[in-house]
């Protein structure tokens, strides 16, 4: 009834015999020579090699694989354990652990060392990418993790040995977010709570020391209490006819800081500090000693959880409840039998048993014992990483899987879904199958028709109801709190966006082909795939979707004596330019000789605008502003800066200027690509385009069109504005 140490002495190594008799306590059939063989293979390659403590290196392997014999794990673990670091810090190959040790043996020590590469790296994307082996490793075999576990344990038992703060503060920070759930989503419980206190022992001392303190003075308040209430429920149970052994429990300290920062309270107003922990014979007894504390005793309302008939993910097994004990305690009361108190400790490890003279992961043991899937959070994660997307998706979806806790809900045919607290319907829904969040449209729960921002409880019964395609609006992902849902609908969203960007790629392209008097089928796309580093037409159409290939380059990449020919045909019209030029486009009254002429970006004026020009003074000449430009007002009382202008017959006849309207268009398929169309068919332009404010039903886009005049730019707006499936159309002055 005491907390974990934060760190623990330096204890005596395991001689090569005391290791060997160890393993052979629990697997009679334990493999001596290959222990044997490992051991002094170990040694021998780590040689003179030191850590940071100043031991010598081999004493961490020793030490990893003790911790695993505590676990009663299977021979080939241990071996792997005592040679997990052999390929990564000596000269030793892969090729060599497998000729002396076996294919079994070499496959775990790869998989290990790979994750071993997890801590090497502090930049954030490396760590991501190294993740991401990690649970492909781990998910085919779970003795990969129970290695690294292992020895992320005896690593940070001796992290206050390592000089730097930043390092250590890394490392425990990694094992916080990291390791520590990993081990709790396979049940380890005894390993995930030492390296929560070391962990937190190194990233917030003072608050643990100040946690420890308050629970010193608890303990001299309250220990004789605690030693009563065992006693008076010993006695109630024994009274019953229900044999029993009860002990209390103290909450670790990072426990109860965990707690304390969720439910934002303070010390003096937690009420489960000290947990009572009832062991019996037989599940029906967990129900029977159920009955007899209750009847005893008044419960707290809403605070009974019966893990028994509803497992937690990581197969933890239990009932919990809340009484008001003897002398008004508030008491947290944990009723299982020996064989589940052991899962609840060693989690998936307690499953390695010795049948049929042979040793190793028994599931059959595991099913009588109610348990599921040890790996089922993790093959999760596997679902993740095939959705794809980035690497920092993929870290902050692995600590959504790992970190909630969960609730239990089911299908409309009684099938239990474990979900994380807070999940709602899309949750579920993905949880199921990709393929039914994908096509989810509503959804009832207990069989009414429920919103799908509606969070699930304990006990829910679940029903989808499915679209018949497709349909994954992007604030989906606020409806969600799941990793794969998450990564479900952003690999969607992803796709979609894909298929409308090479569409309107696609229409651009073509568009620009037509107006040069040129067709895209008859000739290779080649030479532009080349000048735009990418592999495929629908990848170049893409870019040019998204606005990162202008459709003129790639017109001119693939006819490169194209753009001579094109500057002398379209002579009699040249896009408007700044400079002295300019003077072909604008005159007026009070235009200096030699003064440089602009025309004003934030309100792009196409000739047939009508027109002022803004003698700027910081001596950059003349800006042309549209007489509707929102800037004009700055200069309301600056008259001496104001010049008449008017548009030449030159630029009326034949200049081209770039104008930017913005529509509203219905997000549907083959939308863009009719928009495009018209503008095509209008004799606009598009130089470029970029897709923003994208919702469920509608999207914004705003185009960049080469025009002759405002009244052309008039005509296109209006061609667009004809279309049912545009909104509205703007002229953008910006």
């Amino acid at each position: 009834m005491g907390e974990t140490p934060v760190s623990a002495k330096r204890p005596k190594l395991l001689r090569q015999f005391e290791l060997i008799e160890k393993v052979r306590s629990y697997d009679p059939s334990a493999d001596e020579a290959l222990l044997n063989r490992a051991y002094v293979y170990a040694m021998r390659q780590h040689g003179s090699q030191k850590r940071a403590s100043g031991d010598p290196y081999f004493a961490h392997p020793i030490e990893v694989a003790g911790i695993l014999t505590d676990y009663r794990l299977d021979t080939a673990t241990i071996v792997t354990a005592l040679l997990h670091d052999v390929i990564e810090d000596t000269d030793a190959t892969p090729a060599d652990i497998e000729r002396l040790f076996g294919a079994e043996v070499a496959e775990l020590v790869a998989g290990v060392t790979k994750l071993s590469k997890l801590e090497l790296s502090s930049e954030h994307l490396r760590q991501a990418e190294n993740l991401r082996k990690f649970i492909l490793a781990i998910s085919r075999d779970v003795r990969v993790l129970l290695v690294k576990l292992a020895d992320r344990l005896h690593n940070m038992r001796t992290l206050h040995f390592i000089k730097s703060p930043a390092k250590r503060e890394r490392i425990a920070r990694e094992t916080l977010d990291i390791y520590a759930p990993l081990a709790r989503s396979i049940g380890v419980h005894r390993i995930c709570a030492e390296l929560e206190e070391l962990a937190f022992a190194h990233l917030n001392p003072v608050a643990r020391d100040a946690i420890i303190r308050r629970l010193e003075v608890l303990r001299q308040q309250q220990g004789g209490a605690v030693a009563l209430v065992s006693q008076e429920i010993t006695s109630r149970l024994h009274a019953a006819g229900v044999p029993s052994r009860v002990f209390g429990r103290e909450k670790h300290p990072f426990s109860i800081w965990r707690k304390l920062q969720r439910k934002s309270i303070g010390f003096s107003q937690l009420s489960d500090i000290y947990a009572f922990r009832v062991i019996v014979d037989t599940e029906d007894d967990c129900y029977r000693a159920l009955g007899v504390i209750h009847r005893s005793w008044p419960s707290v309302p809403e605070r009974f959880k019966d893990f028994i008939s509803t497992p937690k993910r990581n197969n933890y097994r239990s009932l919990h409840t809340t009484v008001v004990g003897p002398k008004g305690m508030r008491i947290e009361m944990q009723i299982r039998t020996e064989a589940m108190d052991r899962v609840a400790e060693e989690g998936v490890a307690a499953h390695w048993r010795y049948k049929n003279e042979s040793y190793g992961f028994d599931a059959e043991h595991q099913a009588a014992a109610g348990g599921r899937d040890p790996l089922v959070n993790l093959r999760h994660l596997v679902q993740v990483l095939e959705h794809g997307g980035d690497a920092e998706e993929l870290v902050e979806h692995a600590k959504l899987e790992m970190y909630l806790d969960q609730v239990f809900v089911f299908t409309p045919k009684g099938r239990l879904v474990s979900l994380p607290r807070g999940a709602m319907p899309l949750d579920f829904a993905y949880a199921v199958h990709t393929d039914i969040g994908d096509t989810t449209i509503g959804v009832k729960i207990n069989g009414e028709l429920k919103p799908l921002r509606t969070v699930l409880q304990n006990g829910d019964v679940v029903e989808v109801i499915r679209g018949g395609k497709p349909v994954v609006p992007p604030d989906w992902r606020s409806l969600t709190v799941t990793g794969r849902a998450r990564s479900a609908i952003r690999r969607h969203i992803r796709q979609t966006e894909r298929e409308e960007f090479v569409r309107l790629g696609r229409a651009t392209v073509d568009q620009m082909f037509e107006a040069a008097g040129k067709t895209r089928k008859d000739v290779s796309l080649r030479p532009a795939l080349d000048r735009f580093a990418v592999t495929s037409e629908e990848d170049l159409f893409e870019a040019v979707g998204r606005g990162r290939a202008p459709p003129a380059q790639v017109l001119e990449a693939v006819f490169p004596g194209l753009k001579a020919a094109e500057r002398e045909a379209a002579a009699a019209r040249r896009h408007i330019e700044d400079g002295a030029s300019a003077k072909l486009y604008v005159r007026g009254g009070g235009l200096t000789p030699g003064v440089s002429i602009h025309f004003g970006e934030c309100c792009s004026p196409v000739p047939g605008d009508r027109i002022v020009g803004i003698l700027e003074s910081d001596g950059r000449g003349l800006t042309v502003h549209t007489i509707d430009c929102e800037r004009l007002a700055e200069f309301e009382e600056r008259e001496e800066l104001w010049r008449d202008l008017q548009w030449t017959p030159e630029a009326e006849r034949n200049a081209i200027a770039r104008a930017r309207v913005t529509a509203t268009i219905r997000n549907a398929p083959g939308v863009l690509g009719q928009v495009c169309g018209i503008i095509g068919e209008a004799g606009g332009n598009i130089m470029n385009l970029r897709m923003h404010h994208r919702q469920q039903d509608f999207f914004d886009v705003d185009f960049d069109i080469d025009v002759n005049d405002a009244k052309h730019l008039t005509h296109i707006a209006a061609a667009l504005r004809a279309n049912p499936s545009v909104e509205t159309v703007e002229r953008t002055k910006s």
